[in-house]
């Protein structure tokens, strides 16, 4: 059907209500139907929904794995028609429009129906087209000229199609979109069907990887004594340790919605990341029988914790997490920023396990010079070296035998020490230094730092073995910053502990609140350390922050190591380069947009 009657159809529509529908392909006859009982303007179109700077920022984010499979496949299809005046675009699940590249001119000519990055292109805002009729039927389709409900989109010729994970989730819509004066839309749905179909392989690809992935991580806790099972991001139930295969007698996979919930109670163990750690790729979960589930609150009455439990989710998570662990003999690993009270966790762990009655013996590998730890953690015999004490030396490691042995700043110990600790944690024996035969110990291991252990097993600076070793059960301290609802009960307990008396006025109290704390609680307490020492118990009602705060005096400048370093120079070139457009600096880098966005917040060039 040519365009001059479609025309006429179109009009007798939006003026009359009256459709002919022999003459409508199916899907742009409902199409039409649910834009005018909708309301949708069908002599404007133009894009109205359109995010800001930073909503893009987070949408790519989100998208982050989407956006990077699916950058250089576009890049691909544009080469192949650059003699055309053809753009492609990635859309999003909503109908955000993510990324849009081809030429100037038909970039330019969309811009003029605010058709680009971060509009949302669904039926409902724009009207009939191809994007949003593909995210609403899940189908593949081409939107010719007047097909378009609203004027705006009736220039171009449209044909997008629907991307889908391996469980037919949708993930979003490619759309290639052109001047309808162009006869190459006739070729365009099939164009855009084989690159979605690409976009598709590559995703159920990197799916595959992050399955094994995922089921590796679970594999170390296969005789863990309570249900576990892994579940995937996509809800799917990839692995069950050998209790919960005994219990469920479902065959994997399937979905964890399937479990009835008045049956499974579920809980969060630990989430799951791929390599890098920028990407979860999903949830180790345990599970209980809801019968015998105690009182949401009892477990606390039960772990005693030396600090402010106060009500924060986050951290009422970690407590959980440690209540359980505590009872058993696993190596766990507390991660978390420098001043999150590490220590303190690893001891309440201590005291709530069945080794409280032994040592808990705290080493800090970040403070020990390299050469005197072998002899520091595992002793020495009697003139085993010069200077050696004459009596010997025993060893911290022999010291928490029976107890607890806590290594903080776990990261920061030489690679030479880490084989002498990984024959500690596999054979539970120390081999002093001038020893001639190893000596038995039992005991516990708490690992800590501050570090990304990941990023270190990826650098080559810790040993994988070692990092399996003690990172059975890692827990994360949430920083200060996310744990300000409970301010007034930290000064409290900060107050209790120093027999202080004064008051920190309510003004103060609300700043506290509203600072980052890049300190966390070391900060916290040197504040209030300031404040007690220069006021005693007579604080000034009207006391200013400047007057106690030093992160507020000067901002601390960001230490980067020399490879971040580079790399920021490099992003800071290319945005020259580009004079401040960070598409096309991103596209000089041959790097995704989503994650040239993620690295200029993680160098704070915002």
């Amino acid at each position: 059907m040519n365009e001059a009657v479609k025309r006429n159809v179109w009009q007798r529509f939006v003026r009359e209500g009256v459709l002919d529908a022999a003459r409508l392909q199916k899907r742009i006859e409902e199409s039409w139907y649910m834009c005018q009982k909708k309301g949708v303007n069908p002599y404007d179109g133009k894009g109205s929904d359109i995010l800001t700077t930073d909503q893009l920022h987070q949408r790519l984010e989100k998208n982050d794995r989407l956006t990077s499979i699916a950058g250089p496949i576009m890049d691909k299809v544009i080469m192949s028609i650059q003699q055309a005046n053809t753009m492609i675009l990635l859309v999003d699940k909503e109908g955000y429009i993510l990324a849009a590249c081809g030429p100037d001119p038909t970039l330019k000519r969309a811009s003029e129906i605010n058709f680009v990055e971060g509009s949302k292109w669904t039926e409902d805002v724009v009207g009939t087209n191809a994007v949003g009729t593909a995210l609403r039927t899940g189908e593949a389709i081409t939107v010719v000229g007047t097909e378009h409900y609203s004027v705006a989109s009736q220039h171009f010729s449209c044909s997008a199609a629907p991307i889908h994970a391996p469980d037919r989730t949708l993930l979003g819509v490619l759309d290639m979109t052109g001047a309808l004066a162009d006869s190459r839309h006739e070729h365009m749905l099939a164009a855009v069907c084989a690159a979605a179909f690409a976009i598709e392989q590559q995703w159920a690809s990197l799916e595959k990887m992050d399955e094994q992935s995922l089921i590796m991580a679970a594999s170390f806790y296969r005789q863990h004594t309570a249900p576990m099972a892994a579940v995937s991001m996509l809800g799917s139930v990839v692995w069950m340790n050998e209790v919960m295969k005994e219990r469920c007698q479902m065959t994997v996979p399937f979905l964890l919605r399937e479990l009835p919930k008045n049956v499974w109670k579920q809980d969060v163990m630990r989430n799951v990341f791929e390599e890098s750690g920028s990407l979860q790729i999903g949830q180790l979960i345990q599970f209980s029988n809801v019968k015998k589930t105690p009182a949401s609150s009892g477990w606390i009455n039960t772990f005693h914790y030396n600090g402010v439990i106060g009500t924060a989710e986050s951290f009422q998570h970690v407590l959980w997490q440690a209540e359980r662990v505590a009872k058993t003999d696993a190596a766990v690993h507390i991660y978390g920023e420098t001043g999150t009270g590490k220590e303190i966790l690893a001891r309440a762990i201590h005291r709530n396990s069945s080794r409280k009655n032994g040592s808990f013996v705290a080493v800090n590998c970040g403070a020990i010079p390299a050469s005197l730890m072998e002899s520091e953690l595992f002793g020495y015999e009697g003139g085993a070296f010069t200077g050696a004490s004459r009596s010997g030396y025993q060893g911290k490691i022999r010291d928490a035998d029976g107890g607890t042995l806590f290594l903080d700043e776990i990261g920061d110990i030489p690679e030479q020490m880490q084989i002498s600790l990984l024959r500690v944690l596999q054979e539970q024996e120390v081999m002093p230094v001038g020893a001639s035969k190893p000596i038995p110990v039992n005991l516990r291991i708490i690992t800590a730092t501050h570090r990304n252990l990941i990023e270190r097993v990826n650098e080559r600076k810790m040993r994988e073995d070692l990092f399996y070793r003690i990172y059975v059960f890692p827990i994360e301290l949430p920083p200060l910053r996310q744990r300000l609802c409970d301010m007034e009960r930290f000064i409290a307990d900060y107050k209790k502990r120093t027999n202080w008396n004064g008051s920190v006025p309510e003004s103060l109290i609300r700043v506290f609140k509203q600072h980052s704390f890049p300190g966390n609680f070391r900060e916290l307490f040197n504040i209030l350390d300031r404040i007690r020492i220069l006021y005693g118990d007579h604080v000034p009602a009207d006391l200013a922050a400047s007057d106690c705060m030093i992160s507020l005096e000067r901002e601390c400048e960001k230490q980067w190591t020399s490879r971040q370093e580079m790399e920021r120079e490099e992003l800071m070139q290319a945005l020259k380069d580009a004079k401040g457009h960070a598409p096309t600096a991103a596209k000089q880098m041959g790097m995704p947009r989503s994650t040239f966005y993620r690295k200029l917040k993680q160098y704070e060039m915002n």
